[in-house]
Parts: structure tokens; sequence; C-alpha cells
């Protein structure tokens, strides 16, 4: 991994390359001094090279309306700030040229038919034999601006469904001049703009070409196609190939913490087999571990023993998300200290999320990622003692942020584990990735000498009166009980043959569910406890050949796009998911990740009722009532008469929803309760003490215990710390 490699007459130093990510700093000049920020930090962090988010060439290839096209004087000087940052870090600079086509969210879109993707509002025109040929030119144009602004080279997009994706599949792509009718033609776009780029610049100006090798959408190419496209594009001059992972509106999760850690190298080593220029793997690689051993070839699939005598999957490991949870990830691999490292959790809450609702990118782990100009950890001019009451994740990365300063920091923690809900979300099937979080933040504080006392509960003006400075409460939130007939008896097993718990009390195994469950709550923790309800595996990940099994995807190079019929698990339990709102379930779920978790839930047979109130629990089972109309025709009503601004038609839906029920029984010998939270304080927390309240300082679910948030509570407890 840390050994240097030439491409196209350039020297990256290693072989790690930081994966384009769109972060929103792309889309004006204005914040391009924040942009060479973000890339110094990681080129200084130990980075060979570091790829942009997308530019398009063109206007209407933008990914927004407020997008700024690659193709001005003005961009490529306002751009020579942010590869003089990256170059002054000891990192390569490549600028990605991305065309959205019709993943394009503005009215201006295009493609290489008339179609509209099923993520985007608006409908995308074909683009004209002249308008392809511009297209073509005005990519070799960007890459010179390129070239100007001091890049070293350009990765083309041709990945991820985006708009050379679109002329390659038989999905988006039913011409049939010049451009499409076969796979030989639809190849003909990028191959062109290749030629268009390599005769615009410089032999030793690098080509990066992201080329799709696993499409996995219906229509897709097949690895015969792939592979043929890849042999004529390093025909047409592109040095390098980065590995694109599935399109946008794919059916399978990529990149999402479900994902096994290396899942889709083999279609890169698949690739290499048939190109003499270096690959690039990419996807759900974000340990040192996992990059070595992709890298020199003993990565296992099956996991366990790392394998003897096996190929390199590639040369170069691409990581993105990681750079966002740690700028210092490859120095801190090089100085044989990979248990620093701020752990990626692939969780995409406030990176990609972020992305898909035109918010700046950052990080759930490092609050800072994109904000280094804004959020700052500056040294300290007057050292605080600063005693934080709980070791969820709020009290643990604030006293990092706290310690970074110099501040001398300790942490209280009444139970007899650090985590807080971090404990619990560990143990759901496929986020085994938080184990890694919580064991490297308490690396980092011990060698920054921070004691964590375990099962020493606090007040504030205890910690005042042992002498420190400053509190913080970072004491997290208890689950709340909802309250109808028989549900405290069954909390306490005094219902025969029905047990109740809290979402707490069943992730920590302090009790145990049956066979036929009722999960009352469909928020985020509801999904989550469904999933651990129905495929527990003790805390260990899926191997490779398990995921590529439950989510239909094949190494079969004749299925076209590598998909198969998807064979999920049996599940261990028959689940219920339960409801008041009588809206969709799951509609509150994560932007890029939501619907995973409500397709793994599908795939269990998991029924699911909305619109329910609960009447009571009792040896029978779950005694609840439901509207009597069509569950479907009254969200239907009710989304044309809120479209409608209708008062009257709401408020008679809403009455009827209310008065004309229904009763069910749901005969059911386990309830887990995911019905929200309450925050936990300790005694004086509030500072109603005389003199407390101007140095106690409430931080994460302790201070608002809205849906499990740690995001919000990562960054409450790191922007004290700055102004601490």
């Amino acid at each position: 991994m840390l050994s240097p490699f030439e491409v196209g007459g350039k020297t990256f130093r290693n072989r790690v390359i930081m994966g384009s990510m769109h972060t929103g700093l792309e889309d004006k000049l204005e914040d391009a001094p924040k942009l060479a920020e973000f890339f110094r930090e990681r080129a200084e962090g130990g980075v060979a090279a570091i790829v942009t988010g997308g530019y398009p060439p063109v206007l209407e290839g933008n990914l927004t309306p407020f997008g700024q096209p690659f193709n001005s004087q003005e961009i490529a000087d306002a751009h020579r700030q942010v590869t003089e940052a990256t170059h002054a870090g000891g990192a390569l600079a490549i600028l990605q040229l991305l065309h959205a086509g019709r993943y394009g969210y503005h009215p201006m879109a295009v493609s290489a038919s008339a179609s509209q993707s099923p993520i985007t509002p608006f409908p995308a025109r074909e683009l004209s034999d002249e308008e392809v040929r511009a297209t073509i030119k005005a990519y070799g144009e960007a890459a010179k601006y390129a070239k100007d602004a001091g890049y070293d080279g350009v990765q083309i997009m041709g990945s991820e469904g985006y708009l050379i994706n679109q002329f390659l599949a038989e999905r988006t792509n039913q011409r049939t001049d010049d451009w499409g009718g076969s796979a030989e033609k639809r190849m003909r776009f990028p191959i062109e703009i290749v030629k268009a780029v390599r005769a615009a610049v410089p032999e030793d100006f690098v080509i990066d070409y992201r080329i799709s090798v696993l499409d996995l959408v219906e229509g897709g190419q097949t690895q015969e196609e792939i592979h043929e496209l890849a042999r004529q594009l390093q025909d047409a001059g592109v040095d390098m190939f980065s590995s694109g992972i599935g399109w946008h509106e794919a059916q399978v999760p990529t990149i999402v913490t479900s994902v096994p850690r290396g899942a889709f190298a083999w279609a890169t080593a698949e690739l290499r087999e048939v190109v003499d220029v270096p690959v690039v793997i990419a996807n759900r690689i974000n340990t040192p571990q996992v990059a070595e051993q992709l890298l020199d070839g003993s990565f296992n699939p099956e996991g366990g023993e790392a394998r003897t005598g096996g190929e390199p999957f590639g040369e170069f490991v691409s990581l993105a998300r990681p750079m966002l949870a740690d700028a210092e990830f490859v120095n801190r691999a090089a100085a044989g200290e990979a248990e620093l490292i701020n752990h990626c959790i692939a969780c995409n809450q406030a990176c990609l999320d972020h992305t898909f609702t035109n918010e700046r990118a950052t990080c759930l782990v490092n609050p800072r990622a994109g904000y280094e100009t804004e959020l700052k950890l500056l040294p300290t001019r007057t050292t605080k003692r600063v005693g934080i009451i709980g070791a969820g994740v709020a009290g643990l990365f604030g006293a990092e942020a706290l310690a970074e300063r110099g501040h001398h920091v300790e942490i209280f923690e009444a139970s007899d584990k650090v985590g807080g809900q971090f404990q619990l979300a560990m143990r759901i099937p496929g986020k085994e990735e938080f184990v890694e979080a919580l064991k490297n933040v308490q690396a980092r504080l011990a060698k920054r000498e921070v004691p964590i006392h375990l099962g020493s509960p606090r007040t504030p003006e205890e910690l005042l009166e042992a002498g420190f400075d400053e509190v913080v409460v970072a004491s997290g939130v208890t689950p709340r009980i909802p309250e109808f007939p028989g549900l405290a008896e069954a909390l306490r097993g005094e219902v025969d043959g029905v047990s109740a718990m809290t979402y707490a009390e069943l992730l920590s195994r302090e009790k145990e569910a049956g066979k036929n469950v009722a999960v009352i709550g469909a928020g985020g923790i509801g999904y989550d406890v469904t999933e651990f309800l129905v495929e527990d595996r003790g805390g260990q990940p899926q191997s490779i050949r398990e995921w590529n099994e439950q989510w239909g995807v094949t190494t079969d190079p004749e299925a076209r796009a590598n998909l198969t019929r998807p064979n999920p698990p049996q599940p261990l339990r028959k689940v219920t998911m339960l409801q008041r709102k009588i809206t969709r379930m799951g509609r509150g779920l994560g932007k890029t990740t939501g619907w995973v978790h409500r397709a793994a839930v599908a795939m269990a047979g998991v029924e699911q009722i909305v619109g329910v109130t609960y009447e009571k629990l009792d040896s029978e089972g779950l005694h609840i009532t439901v509207p009597a109309q069509d569950i479907k025709e009254l969200q239907k009503a009710l989304s044309k008469a809120k479209k409608a601004k209708d008062t009257e038609e709401l408020a008679r839906l809403e009455t009827a929803i209310r008065e004309e029920r229904k009763e069910l029984v749901i005969p059911v010998d386990t309830v887990v309760l995911c019905t929200g939270q309450e925050s936990v304080r300790p005694d004086q927390a509030d500072g109603t003490s005389e003199g407390v309240e101007q140095k106690v300082h409430i931080v994460g679910g302790a201070d608002v215990a809205a849906e499990l948030d740690a995001k919000r509570a990562i960054r409450q407890a790191v922007e004290l710390a700055a102004r601490l």
C-alpha cells in the first residue's frame, strides 16, 4: 500500500487514492478556498492522489441547477489554489469530469435517449447527433482547462449510471444512429471522449477512466461488453481504470455499511486480466489491512485467514468516505498506528445523504470534514479541567476534541461499558463496523491519556466540587415507554405467554424474544430491531458469498449486469411492524440507505401495519385498532388533499381515520418497544444550583432525545469543544 507507482509519466507516492466525492463545495467559485483546505488536509495526511468531485464539461451536465461546469478560464484560475494546496501536501490532483445525463436534478437534463430516472423528478430529452459531438468536444476543452488549472490528470466518469453509462446500456440507449443500436455503437461515445481528451493534453497528463465494472441494473452491460470497452478505451489513450460499481438507481446496495468489505473487488480483478494499464479497486475498503490484502492478493472474500499466493486485485485502492472520516488515514497506517484511524462506518448519514439533498457533505464521526476553515480545533490559550458525564459517542468524540486542543479531560460513565447507543447499534446485522469505531476512538483517547471511569455516575455539582472547571453532560437517552393496558405488566413478566421489552433490553440480550414478535415503532430503531429479529448473526458480518446470494449478485460473466434471482436467508422469527402514523413506513429513514432497510425487511416477509392504535396486551396477544377503510386508498386521498390544500377534505379524512376503525388481535409472544427516547440527565444538569449554569454544557441525546442522531450528537460535542 505504501510503495510508489508510475502512471502516465506521474509518480504516485503510494497506492492510496482519495476517491471522488461531491462535497457541495464544488458548485460556487467562492467556495474554492474551503475546497482547497479540505484537500490540503487529506494531501498532508498521506494520500498519493486526490480526485475531485464531479465537474460537468457543459452546463446541461450539471448535477444540480447551481453546478459549475469546468469550461472557462475563470474556473481554471479559481482552481489553482485547489491544485496548489494539494501539491503542497505532496499529492497529485485529478479533476473528475462528470456529465450527469438523466441524473441531472434540473429541467435541462439530457440523455442518450429520452427517459426519466427513478431518482429525479425531471425527464431527460434525447441528445441530437450534433449535441453528442459537441459534448465530446467539450470534454477535450474541459481537460485543457484542467491542465491549465494545475491538475495532473482527469478522471472521466463512465460509471454509476451517469451520461456515459447511459450511452453504454440498452436500458437507456434506444438510439438507432451511430451512437446506438448495437454494443459496438453504444461504446463509441466514451471512446471518442477519451480520444478527444488525449488529443487535448500532454502525454504526461493522466487519463483515468472510471469504468462500470458492474452495472447491477436490468438492461445493463455484460462482463464481455465491459471488458471489450476497456480494451478499446486503453487503445484510445486511457492510462488507468478506476472501478465504478452499480448505478444509483440499482436495487442492489453497493456502499452502505451492510455491504461486506471488498465485496466487488473480484470484478476489478477480472478487469485487470484484460488490460495492460493499472486498475483501481473501490467500494467498501475502510482499513489499511483490507487495502493491503487487496493489493498483495491475500484478500479472502470468505473472511477468516488471509490466503496465500493470490494475484493482486489491482494496483491502487480508492478510498472516499474513509478520507472524510480521517484525513490522516495513510500517515497513521504508515506509522504503524492503524488502531488510531477514525473509522468510517459507511453510514452515509452526513456524506451521501447530504449530497443527495443538496447539503454540504461532512462526516458523522468527523464533523470537521468539509468544514476545515470553519470548525477549527486550535490550541487553547487557557488549559481547563473538563469533566464529561457519559461515555457515549458524544462524550467520547467531545473528549477527543477537547484533549486535542490541550484541555485536561476525564470521562465518567455510570455503566460498565463505553459507547452508549453505539453498543446497541453494533449488534444489528450489517452494522458491525460500529465496533471498530468505538475501539479506535478509545485508542485515540488512551494515547492522549484521557481517563475513562466506568461504573462512576456523577452529577455536575460533584465534578465542580472536585475541581473541574467545566462539565459536559453527555449522558444520552433511555427508551420511552408508552402507556396502554397490560404493557407495564408484560414488561414485568406478569402476562401469561407474552413478554414485553424495550429495544435496549433486546439488543443487549438482557431479554430474549420469542418466535412471534410485534415491533411497536417503525423509525430507524424499529427497522434495526426488525432486522436483528429476523437475522441475528451474533455480531458476525456476512461473507461476500452470502451477501451476493441474498441480493442477487452473480459472478457469472454471461449474466447481464451480473444480476440473478435474490435468495435471502430464512427469517428466524415471524415479525409484525406497527406504527401510529398512516403514512408509508420508513419515510424518515436515510436518503441513500432507507431503501436498503425497507428491502431487507420486505425480503424477510415482515408484515407492516400503519394507522395503529394500541388497545391492550394480554395472553391472547396485542389488541389494536386500525382504520376500517383501505389503507392505500386513504394514503392516496390524504396525499391528494394535501397537494390541493383542501382543508375540508383533510378534516373529513382525519375524522374517518380516527372514528371509523376495526379491531385486530395479533397473536404474538413478544412485544418490542421502539417508541422513541427520553433524555437522561443527572441531578443539577439543568444548572439549577447557584453558580453551576455557566459551567455546565448539555450535548447529544441528553440535550435533545429525538430519533437517535449520532451525527448531531458528535457535531454538537465537537463544536462545544472548539469554543470552550
